[in-house]
């Protein structure tokens, strides 16, 4: 992909606009003064504003306005670092540092992959339980936590195993080159 087209960072919702509906991303511009302009608002916006726009998925690409380059996840990181230090953490030290150990690994996408259908989970549960609550008067609430905890950890198992079952294939797989290497 080109630095000069923009990605999106939320591609299953349209974008909201003062006035129109648009199938295109909202543009935000970084300026060498490291302020962010929102073209569709016409204004200078903070990261604060940033984490608006996610919250309320309206989509957006963040362009360098010096470079044209696609700055998207970086502003994004801004946005959780901002988060993590500002308000409760959402992140251990110790996650961290585990996630920091990920990188440059050969399990590196299969890492990054895992985490992202692991967010999605809980939040479609999430989802589910709202729904289930609001519309179950009659079924208590412990009931329908209990419901949805044992379909979660179902869930969650099977998600593990197609993990585990990745990493002992990549593993394999590593040990036959290995030894293959060896009786060249």
């Amino acid at each position: 992909m080109n630095s000069l087209e923009p990605r999106s960072v939320l591609s299953s919702e349209p974008l909201r606009t003062k006035s129109t509906v648009s199938s295109e991303p909202r543009v935000i511009k970084k300026y060498p003064n490291r302020r962010l302009y929102d073209t569709v608002e016409s204004r200078y916006i903070t990261l604060t504003d940033i984490r608006r726009l996610v919250t309320e998925k309206i989509d957006f690409v963040v362009i360098d306005k010096k470079s044209q380059d696609e700055i998207t996840r970086s502003i994004l990181l801004q946005v959780i670092a901002e988060q993590e230090h500002n308000g409760e953490p959402l992140m251990s030290q110790d996650f961290l540092a585990q996630l920091i150990r990920c990188y440059g690994d050969a399990m590196q996408s299969l890492v990054g992959g895992y985490l992202e259908q692991s967010l999605k989970l809980l939040s479609s549960q999430q989802q589910l339980l709202r729904e289930q609550t609001n519309g179950s008067m009659d079924e208590s609430a412990h009931e329908t936590l209990a419901s949805l905890t044992q379909k979660s950890l179902e869930r969650w198992r099977t998600m593990q195993e197609e993990v585990l079952r990745a990493l002992d294939a990549n593993v394999r797989d590593e040990q036959q080159v290995g030894a293959q290497d060896e009786r060249m």
